[in-house]
This record gives structure tokens, sequence and C-alpha cells, in this order.
């Protein structure tokens, strides 16, 4: 057990070092998107962090893309939006400023190898025209998440972080602490935050590994 600070601290130095963070925090979202309650998080800086949740933790085809949290007063920073989208519903165009033009070797890739082109600077959460599905994280109803965004943009510069459901396919999201174990121990998450609690994969046991990956048929 961590206190409060140090829950954001030892986080967000996992999400520097490039690393899946299951985040179960409080009573559970209610509606179609993970609000960072029961989330799981990513650098969305990471040119290669949309593949690795997808083929790894999600277990589903490595190009489906991601959306992201934003700290609510960073927004128009980021993105072409200043406007409230607390629940992950309203898309809008990553800021010019922010986008990366492809090379014309680029312009010349097909299929996967030309999705996988970084589009900007937060290329996890970046959709090939552009756009984003983006949250913005308040401090008033959740100050948690926006603590740990701020901690995000402290070490970093960004305040931004991939959010997807705490789930892996073919199951619904977490709901109790158990299922977040569960999950953690099922996939390649590799810190979990339940509460004031930090678990680290290369702590736990061994022998609590689950096989989801062959648990389902893939699409």
């Amino acid at each position: 057990m961590v206190d409060d600070a140090g829950v954001i601290a030892q986080a967000a130095d996992a999400l520097v070092a490039q690393k899946a963070l299951g985040w179960f925090q409080g009573r559970m979202e209610f509606g179609p998107r993970a609000l960072g309650a029961r989330s799981i998080l990513g650098d969305p800086r990471s040119p290669s962090m949309q593949k690795m949740l997808n083929l790894k933790v999600k277990y589903r085809e490595s190009f489906r893309p991601f959306a992201p949290a934003v700290l609510r007063e960073d927004v128009s920073d980021w993105f072409e939006l200043n406007y409230d989208s607390p629940y992950m519903l309203l898309v809008a165009g990553v800021k010019p400023e922010r986008r990366r033009a492809m090379t014309e070797e680029e312009r010349k890739l097909f299929g996967i190898d030309k999705l996988n082109v970084p589009r900007s600077d937060i290329p996890a959460v970046t959709h090939v025209d552009y756009s984003a599905r983006v949250q913005t994280v308040h401090r008033e109803t959740n100050p948690q998440f926006h603590a740990l965004l701020e901690a995000f943009k402290q070490r970093t510069g960004c305040a931004v972080l991939v959010n997807t459901s705490f789930n892996v396919r073919g199951e619904p999201i977490v709901c109790t602490p158990e299922d977040a174990f569960r999950c953690f121990m099922g996939s390649d998450i590799e810190t979990l935050v339940i509460g004031n609690c930090v678990l680290h994969k290369e702590q736990q046991n061994p022998a609590l590994r689950v096989d989801y990956k062959h648990a389902f048929e893939l699409d």
C-alpha cells in the first residue's frame, strides 16, 4: 500500500517507462466508454504503443485505434476542440502543428505498412485522417485521474494518455478487484493500480498466470 501521492508518482513513472498500466479506481463507469475508473492507460507518444496494446493486451488486430484522455485545460493545445467532452463522444482533429507529414516513400506504402506510419506527436491516438475521439478530464469530477495526467505532463510535457477499456477481447470490462487482477495476469499489462495498491508483473507468482491469448477465437 502507498499513499495517494505515491500512487500517482508510481503510475506516472510506469507510463513514462512505456509500460501498459491497468488503472482501477473508485466506482465503475456507466456507459459506452472507459473514463478513468476501469481503464488501461499508455503513453500516446510511443509509435509502438497502439500495436502493443492491441496485440499483447487486447488480443485483437494491431491497427485498431485508441482514444486520448487529455487535461481539459490543455485540450486545445493538442486537438481542434475547445469544448468539454467528458464522455469520450466527440471527435476532433489533432492540431496541425502536432501532425507529422508523411514522406514520399511513406506515401507509397500500402495497407498495414501505411497504417503504421506515425501521423503526429501522439501517434497511438491519431487516426489515419488525423482525428481522435477525445475525452477531456476535469479536476472537479475525476481528481485522481486528472492528477495522473498532470504528473505525466510534468514528466513529459504531454497532457495526453491512451485510454482504453480495462478488459481483453471477448470479456466485459472488469468490475471487481479480482477481475482486474485476473486480466492483469492474463495479459501483458505490466503494472496494475487498484486503489492505493500498486502491483508489478515481475513481482507476481508466475503460477497465477492466465492464458487469455488462446481463450477466444480471433476475429
